[in-house]
């Protein structure tokens, strides 16, 4: 079964490791070797700039685009996703892909044509935050739970302009309320959980899922372990199956996927450490529910999403 996966952090750790290679490294989560293993059709990169190197700048994005650029696309290993038509492509060949997402603005220092600029160099999604407060909007762990900003407004219009998706995950409440009015396309939580069943911060409400839901918008169910459980040292698969619950019971069986957090995290659930377990995870799914459920959280509910409100390269007739 083909797996989309819409979140991983293995751009920080080669350009935090320029002689890692993504072949095979052991110091990587995410290599080519273990998307082929879990046959990983499609992974998502993030951007994601550190403060423990200093202040994000536009040239540490730059630098880990280019590293996605040289030593992933051009290298020919992965196929870069950045158009509606290619989504056929993806559903149909053997290749794998790789599409470009910002886990936070900050770097793009207040800049509105550097949202532009990551734009045409291929980026596609964009998260406004990572935890604390930028120049656009407040953290979720911002403890003054602030909304967006006026710049960070007009950086909401200019991507729905341009056709960047917004990621919700990361974003205060307030800010979540905020950018739901102000989107021309439905938002996507990258990697959240259900705070009703695990209740930490990075979680939604239900309120949240349920909104994420009227405007067809996707959830990705993370494997973070303290997003799951926080009951216990040992986190096991079966113990996500309570957060699929708990989404479905909203109605949003057609509108969840996953986004692992793979590379971003140094403790594992058990069983499930990199893109190589995906099958296994698969058959633990299929366990409990039917195929095409389990075939739509794997891929078919991300794949539709992106093949509906992915960015149409001109001259195409999609």
């Amino acid at each position: 079964m083909k797996i989309v996966d819409f979140h991983c952090d293995a751009l920080s750790k080669l350009w935090e490791n320029p002689k890692a290679s993504f072949d095979n490294s052991p110091d990587l989560d995410v290599t080519l070797k273990s998307m082929e293993e879990g046959d990983v059709a499609l992974q998502v990169f993030a951007v994601f700039l550190s403060e423990q190197y200093g202040r994000p700048s536009f040239e540490r994005v730059m630098a880990q685009i280019d590293i996605f650029r040289a030593k992933l696309n051009g290298t020919g290993k992965l196929e870069w996703l950045k158009w509606r038509d290619q989504i056929r492509e993806v559903r149909s060949g053997s290749k794998r892909w790789g599409l470009l997402s910002l886990e936070g603005v900050d770097g793009l220092e207040g800049n509105l044509f550097y949202v532009r600029l990551c734009y045409e160099l291929g980026v596609r999604l964009m998260g406004l935050t990572w935890n604390h407060a930028n120049w656009a909007a407040d953290g979720v762990m911002e403890k003054r739970g602030g909304g967006l900003t006026d710049k960070g407004r007009e950086m909401v219009q200019l991507c729905n302009e341009l056709g960047i998706i917004l990621d919700v995950s990361h974003l205060s409440v307030a800010g979540f309320w905020e950018l739901a009015e102000l989107v021309s396309r439905p938002l996507i939580a990258s990697h959240s959980n259900a705070y009703g069943v695990c209740p930490h911060p990075r979680n939604l409400s239900d309120e949240q899922i349920r909104a994420l839901i009227a405007m067809d918008g996707r959830i990705g169910l993370t494997f973070v372990p303290w997003f799951i459980r926080r009951d216990t040292p040992t986190v096991k698969p079966e113990d996500l199956l309570p957060h699929v619950e708990r989404i479905c019971s909203l109605g949003g069986e057609h509108h969840m996927m996953f986004g692992s957090d793979f590379d971003g995290i140094e403790q594992w659930v058990e069983g499930l450490e990199s893109p190589g377990k995906y099958q296994d995870w698969v058959n633990t799914l299929l366990k409990h529910y039917p195929e095409q459920l389990v075939q739509g959280w794997m891929s078919d509910n991300a794949l539709n999403f992106l093949e509906q409100y992915l960015p149409v390269q001109q001259g195409s007739r999609s």
